[in-house]
């Protein structure tokens, strides 16, 4: 990556793709993203960050599709295991690269929420132009992105819901302040700088990420009051989640009229949600793993993945990066000593902590998505 990777590209900062073929917006996305990324690991940052389209072993015409929009700071690259899931359920499957993302962290300084909703629209129409039926589905910030377009998109025939951001800190609106003095003092942009090691996902936090969501978050939020989606919608979350509120989820979930809308929910506490129709509780610890509970980073990603999951090369301990430099090489360095969950206090005051990047329960999420999906009705309404 670029040394001044906290400078915009000038690459990636709007959706600037004019054309119609989403086969050829994957090209012209890579050929962008390979202006940005050089050196030994520029191959597997641009496969990695790079839109991608699944087709179903299937011949004709595929029933249904899901475009699968990736969360705030990360990458497609996180839709991978999804998006395989989805393929193998007959679906033809799109996943775009939200503008500001997949480059340099710096990309953050200059991207506009509406202009994700930008990305997310043309992906849509590529999609609808092949399936007969269209479903979104999205993870945290790309989860609100799929609501918000359901909203304003009559072709939308179900959602699918993965820690979507529906509530976060109202002290995000308040982040683009620091452009009255960041001029003089550039660090004022950031929340925090950090080393950037993350393949696919900006370690770095701009103060202008945090605003964007915020805004996202706050005009779907008005429009959900003005009109409650009628359509079938699946959600998993965490009780843990320490980066959205997961009230808002189960509060959202609540308040869907359809009768096969259902939310798998991971908690160290299962019981106290028994007997909730639409809730599908599960205990998020996992002792024989070293487990504590889910975390926000850990719901998509499947345990055989080789960068995130069980054994894989990449391991978060950022969270010790400026207050605790000595546990912070502790958790490099010996990983599989290391606890692993969400950045609870509880959790933090365990031991050693690893920030949980991979779902131990991917497999029986997966069983719970093929129930939902053979529950949908040939027309959602």
């Amino acid at each position: 990556m670029q040394a001044d990777r906290l400078q915009p590209s000038g690459l990636n900062s709007r959706f600037s793709f004019e054309g119609d073929s989403f086969a050829e917006y994957i090209a012209a996305t890579c050929d962008m993203l390979a202006q940005v990324h050089r050196g030994a690991d520029a191959a597997a940052r641009i496969e990695g960050n790079a839109p991608f389209e699944l087709l179903p072993q299937t011949r004709g015409k595929p029933r249904r599709g899901i475009l699968l929009t990736h969360g705030l700071t990360d990458s497609p690259y996180h839709m991978r295991h999804l998006a395989a899931f989805f393929q193998a359920q007959g679906f033809h499957v799109m996943a775009p690269l939200l503008p500001g993302h997949g480059t340099v962290p710096g990309d953050q300084l200059e991207m506009q929420w509406l202009e994700w909703t930008k990305a997310v629209a043309f992906g849509t129409d590529c999609l609808a132009r092949e399936v007969d039926e269209l479903y979104l589905g999205g993870f945290s910030a790309g989860g609100t992105l799929s609501v918000h377009h359901s909203l304003q998109d009559e072709r939308v025939r179900g959602l699918f819901l993965f820690v979507p951001a529906f509530r976060i800190t109202p002290l995000a609106r308040l982040a683009n302040l620091h452009k009255l003095y960041s001029w003089l003092l550039p660090a004022a942009r950031w929340v925090d700088v950090l080393p950037d090691r993350d393949l696919y996902k900006y370690e770095s936090f701009a103060k202008n990420a945090a605003a964007q969501t915020w805004a996202l978050v706050a005009d779907t939020q008005v429009r959900l009051l003005l009109h409650s989606p009628e359509i079938p919608v699946f959600a998993a979350a965490s009780m843990d989640d320490t980066t959205v509120d997961t009230r808002a989820t189960l509060e959202f979930i609540a308040a869907t009229p359809h009768p096969a809308s259902r939310l798998v929910l991971y908690t160290t506490e299962p019981e106290a949600f028994a007997g909730q129709s639409k809730v599908e509780a599960v205990n998020s610890a996992v002792p024989e793993q070293r487990i504590l509970s889910s975390a926000h980073s850990a719901i998509v990603m499947a345990p055989e993945d080789a960068y995130y999951g069980i054994g894989g090369s990449y391991v978060d301990c950022l969270h010790y990066y400026r207050s605790n430099p000595a546990r912070y090489k502790a958790c490099l360095a010996n990983p599989a000593e290391a606890w692993q969950g969400e950045l609870t206090r509880r959790n933090l005051n365990t031991g050693i902590l690893r920030r949980l990047t991979y779902n131990p329960h991917f497999a029986a999420l997966q069983d719970s998505m093929r129930h939902f999906i053979a529950g949908l009705p040939e027309q959602a309404k």
